[in-house]
């Protein structure tokens, strides 16, 4: 497969890989429910590992409503920060929360594109949390990472790695087979493949110009309280179901999908649904 054919099919043509689009309702449903239940659990181990810097510049790909700029903030004293979405009402609610905080130096940018329209060689770290994004569109977007950074700068990528979402493909064989449907079957198992290990993010890091990685992981437990609690959460709906039809290449999402909600709802009928997650984040150095 080519890297064209390869890449995220989430939206137009020169959109950037990373999220689906935000309108102000989905936006602020965002911020309220996904950013605390699910990508606190991945900016919590990022921000373990940022490294400490005076009048630290960052670059915050896909930034979304701006989560955790204030955690950076107060990791990185007087650092300025500017992110980067393809969400304008995302960003406008970036931008109303960083005038609630008045120690927070932040601009947030709309962008359609990879490469940006951001200098090189501006900032002293980037970052990115849980990027939609094939093989293809990481190497993308560490591509534009080292063309941002200046020399020694940092990069953090925090991502669901190898093992995560495994009760989801687990109920996909189980449609396979059931349908006989090989077509899925080998997706699984090639998505399954496709989840990037320590190893995947070291090699990609390394090809992308950098160097001293680190790459810190954790399984952890996402509960949801019912099979059906699952499809409907915001959780579910923004990150987890698009992660999924992206990595599994789904033509007939809707049919598969389907099936996937009454599985759950038969198999956790009488109690929560938990869905398996490596929490993962990588970091390097852009060498000199």
């Amino acid at each position: 497969m080519s890297a064209d054919a390869a890449r995220s099919p989430l939206g137009p043509p020169g959109m950037p890989p990373g999220r689906l689009h935000l309108g102000p309702a989905e936006a602020a449903i965002f911020e309220t429910f996904v950013v605390p239940r699910y990508l606190s659990l991945f900016a919590d181990l990022m921000l373990e590992m940022i490294i400490e810097s005076e009048q630290a510049r960052v670059v915050h790909l896909h930034c979304r409503t701006g989560y955790p700029d204030r955690g950076i903030a107060l990791k990185l004293p007087g650092a300025h920060i500017v992110g980067a979405d393809e969400s304008l009402a995302a960003l406008q609610l970036a931008r109303a929360k960083a005038a609630t905080m008045p120690n927070l130096v932040a601009e947030y940018r709309l962008f359609e594109h990879i490469p940006t329209m951001l200098p090189s060689g501006a900032f002293s770290h980037g970052l990115t949390m849980h990027p939609l994004a094939s093989a293809a569109d990481r190497e993308d977007l560490l591509a534009e990472f080292a063309r941002l950074l200046a020399p020694r700068g940092q990069v953090l990528v925090a991502l669901p790695m190898r093992g995560s979402f495994q009760e989801l493909g687990d109920l996909l064989r189980e449609y396979a087979l059931k349908y006989d449907d090989n077509e899925v079957a080998v997706a699984v198992e090639a998505a399954a493949e496709a989840c990037p290990t320590a190893d995947d993010m070291a090699g990609e890091l390394e090809r992308a110009g950098f160097d001293f990685v680190d790459i810190s992981s954790h399984a952890t437990l996402v509960p949801f309280r019912s099979g059906r609690d699952f499809f409907e959460d915001p959780v579910a709906r923004f990150l987890i179901l698009p992660e999924v039809k992206l990595s599994h290449g789904l033509k007939e999402a809707d049919r598969v999908l389907g099936y996937l909600r009454e599985a759950i709802d038969k198999y956790w009928s009488d109690g929560a649904f938990e869905m398996t997650v490596t929490v993962g984040c990588a970091t390097a150095r852009r060498l000199p």
